[in-house]
Order: C-alpha cells, then structure tokens, then sequence
C-alpha cells in the first residue's frame, strides 16, 4: 500500500497569536526604553527570568478565580514527571526569585521586568493569548511608601511613554477596606476566612462591573441575580438588602475630594479595625504622593477600584486613560485602563512560610501603544536603511564598501542584494523598506568620482503636489563627491 504523503503545512499563526514586524518592534523597544529609563532613575534594577516556570512555583492565582490554573500552557516532563508552564505574567516568577535569592539580595529588593507573557484563553479581537508586559515591584519595603512610590513612578513612565499629563490619572484603593465592608456586611469571618468566599468573590465581580452596568446591575448581582438583554441569567451573591446595601455604599463613596472620601469611607467601615486600616493607608498614600507633586489632577481615591487578582492584600491602583476613541459601534468612548498592580504581601510566604511585604505595578505593553496610537504620539514610521543600488555586479565590493562608511558612521544602511537588472525594481524594493534615501554610483560616476543621493523622503513629499519651482528648488537627487557620501546622507537624515 502506498505510503500517504503529508500535506504542506498552512502558513498561518496558532490561533490567537500574532507576528510583529520591524516598525512594531522598533516602536515598542523605543517606549519601553523611555520607561525603562524612569525606573532606572528611581533606583530599581532589571531582571530578566525564564518564559518557564514550574506549575507549583507559579501557583494559582491567574485573574479569573474560578478557574485557577486552567489558564496556563502546562505539559508534563516525561523524565521526572514534574509539570512546567509558561509564565501567565511577571509577578510570580519575580515571587519565586525574591525567595530563592533571599540571602543574596538586598532588602528591599526593587527590580522591573519586561517581556512577553501567555495566558492560554479564548482569542478574540484584540485579545491574544501571548502579550507583553512591563512591571516595577519592590520586595521587602511593608511602609506605604513603596506603594507611594511606584504609584508616583508609575505617573513619570507614563508621561515619559507619551501620555500627556491631563490624559491620564491612577486611581486608588485599599483591599484591607473591601476587607472591612466584608466584615460590616458580614461576608468576613476572621476565624474561618474560606468562609463565605464564593460570596466574595462574586461580590468583587460585581463591583468590577459598574461601569459598564451601572449602580442598578451591580445592584441585582449582589442580590439574587440579573438577567441582561439577550435573556442570559447570571446568578448573584444572594446578599440580604441590608448587606447589599452596604457594598453599595461602599461603591458610591467616592465624594467631590479626596478628603471627603477617605470620611465617608470611614462611616461606611465602622465597626472594623482592618477597614479603618485602610483608610489610613489610603490617606497617607494621598499625602506622600502630593509631597511628591502628585495632587488630585493625576491621582483620586476609588473605592470602585477592586483588582481581580486574589493575592492583592492592601492598596491597589490602576492608571486609566481619560481620554475618548470611537469604539467599533462608532460611538466614542473612554480609552480606559492601561496599567494596574497593588501590594501583594502573602504572595512570597507560599514559598517561605513567612509573610514578605511587597508591592508592584504591571503596564499592558500593547494597551499603552494602541493608546499612544489613538493620540497620534505613537505609530511613526520609522526609517529603513539607507540603499546602496548596483548599478554594476562586478563593482559589488565598492558598494558593498560605501554601506560600511555609513553604517561606521552609525547611519543604517545596506546594499540591493536583490536582481539588479531593473533599476526601477531597486527603488521600488527603497521605498518599500521605507528608506530615506538610495545611493546611486553606475560607471560614468566611478569615472568621475561622484555618487548620485536620491532623497526618497524628500521626492515623495514633492510627488504629492509639488510646483515646478519647488522642484528646481528642492531637487530630489543631487550629485555629490564620493568622498562627502557620508555626509550627503546624514544632511538628508537630519532634514527629516
């Protein structure tokens, strides 16, 4: 019987991921650097760990609580059996890190990671199941402080990144205060804390949904349930009015300033020590950040701020984008959040037995760039290299020589390696790679000494409606010495 032969693979992606091609990449390397650069001056060093880490170091703290480690690629080693996964984000590599080095690094340990990160979910638009993040954590600090800190670097990164100061505010909370209307409610027993905790967490799913149900939606979740439009039930905490009306109070606490606030707030605790702890925190967060030039323009106190994290255990912050897009219904509407973290002080002790005091942010890479897009500060086309042409093989060692010149002179450049017996393919192949400009040297200019600079940026933007004066004025290709090549070009670059 004939063997069956195997069919060509499709040339396409695994579902739910993507490629990123030189302009994306460069874009992003440039943001990342400028952020990169405001942690660095803020005394915190880079570390890079593996893409895997064992299932068990990474634990099972993924976003959705229902499903605690079903959101991982995991495969079992057939050697010794133990199960391995790549990393779902950079915060549980740098826990077991922080425990595996404690003897060797310094406490408080302060480092930024940034790399990408895969989530094994149902792709969907804009929505992939590999992303990039960018994190700044601190290790060992238990003050406020630290949490002051990053929430305050967090704003210079922005800034740094592209978002204008007015476009963007990072909004606080303190889980210890969730903790404490748990407690009022009576959703908390501190002697049995498993207890209640489906009630919990579907209460906190459903503070995470104001937004986009409004006070009555949440209303119904935390009760017996709501159902939407489409006729899809989804069943609620099943809390008693008074309690749900204290959650509610909760939510709606936020006040004109945050003084009024941070009062209010204390009303709706009273009664719980961990609540009023919160608040404390909260306010000395507020004061240590306006010390630092931080005032209510670019940080509020929101308790509708929740996380869905479950190892946050104190403050928590997210930074959102305040200005509006047009969504895919053509509607404008918020931009909304970009990056977010809190602390996290028991997330270490799994490895440890003891508590750690920690407290970090995440940046959502691709969120950041579509922002910085949307505002028109992101997305520029980055130049290509500078094309050497041939205009004759056997003098491909002079070309190949003036593409040396230049890239020693720190400009990009290569030589067409292409056919070269269409010259009007060559450009073609220039413009494609965006290149600002093609060197041009046949054998009438060896002959002389010369070579030809097309300015390609320059005669594009002359293409599109340039007068017959501005084209004696500003020629698109002129010739110059061969020994002023380097030179020729980089008047060229530093035109554009």
């Amino acid at each position: 019987m004939a063997k069956k032969t195997q069919g060509r693979p499709r040339a396409q992606n695994p579902r739910g991921f993507r490629d990123y091609f030189g302009p994306e990449v460069a874009e992003r390397d440039a943001m990342l650097a400028r952020i990169a650069a405001v942690y660095h001056r803020y005394g915190f060093d880079a570390l890079e760990t593996p893409a895997v880490e064992t299932v068990a170091a990474l634990g099972s703290y993924l976003p959705d609580v229902d499903r605690p480690n079903a959101g991982i690629f995991a495969w079992q080693e057939a050697d010794d059996g133990d199960w391995l996964a790549l990393r779902y984000d950079l915060t549980a590599p740098l826990a077991r890190v922080a425990a595996q080095f404690r003897n060797e690094l310094p406490t408080p340990y302060r480092r930024y990671a940034m790399g990408p990160v895969w989530r094994n979910e149902k792709p969907g638009p804009g929505r992939f199941r590999q992303f990039y993040q960018c994190d700044a954590d601190t290790v060992g600090a238990p003050s406020v402080a630290a949490d002051a800190e990053i929430c305050a670097m967090l704003a210079e990164a922005l800034e740094a990144a592209g978002i204008a100061r007015g476009d963007y505010v990072l909004r606080l909370n303190n889980r210890k205060v969730l903790t404490g209307v748990m407690e009022v409610a009576g959703l908390w027993d501190g002697a049995d804390p498993p207890r209640f905790e489906a009630e919990r967490g579907t209460v906190l799913r459903a503070i995470d949904k104001l937004d986009r149900l409004g006070p009555e939606g949440v209303r119904a979740l935390l009760g017996e349930g709501r159902r939407d439009e489409s006729g899809d039930f989804t069943k609620g905490a099943g809390l008693a009015q008074e309690q749900a009306e204290t959650v509610m109070a909760f939510m709606e606490a936020k006040r004109g300033d945050g003084a009024a606030t941070l009062a209010r707030l204390r009303e709706v605790v009273a009664g719980s020590q961990t609540g009023q702890a919160g608040v404390e925190e909260l306010e000395s967060i507020a004061g240590l950040l306006d010390a630092q030039g931080i005032g209510p323009d670019r940080a509020v106190i929101d308790p509708s701020v929740v996380r869905g994290l479950g190892y946050y255990t104190g403050p928590v912050f997210e930074a959102e984008l305040t200005f509006e897009i047009t969504g895919e219904d053509g509607k404008p509407r918020q931009f909304g959040s970009v990056a977010g973290g809190g602390r996290y002080d028991d997330l270490v002790k799994r490895f440890t037995g003891q508590a750690v005091p920690a407290t970090g942010i995440s940046v959502g890479v691709d969120r950041l760039l579509a922002a910085l897009r949307a505002t028109g500060r992101g997305g520029a086309q980055a130049h290509g290299p500078v094309v050497v042409t041939v205009m004759d093989r056997a003098r491909m060692a002079e070309y190949q020589a003036m593409a040396g010149e230049l890239r020693a002179a720190g400009i990009r450049a290569e030589v067409y390696l292409g056919n070269p017996k269409n010259f009007g393919n060559q450009l073609k192949y220039a413009d494609r790679r965006a290149a600002p400009a093609a060197v041009i040297a046949g054998e009438d200019e060896a002959a002389r000494g010369v070579v030809q600079i097309k300015d390609l940026a320059l005669g594009a933007e002359l293409a599109q409606g340039a007068t017959l004066e501005e084209w004696k004025s500003q020629p698109a290709q002129r010739e110059v010495a061969r020994a002023d090549l380097v030179a020729a070009v980089r008047a060229i670059l530093e035109r554009g």
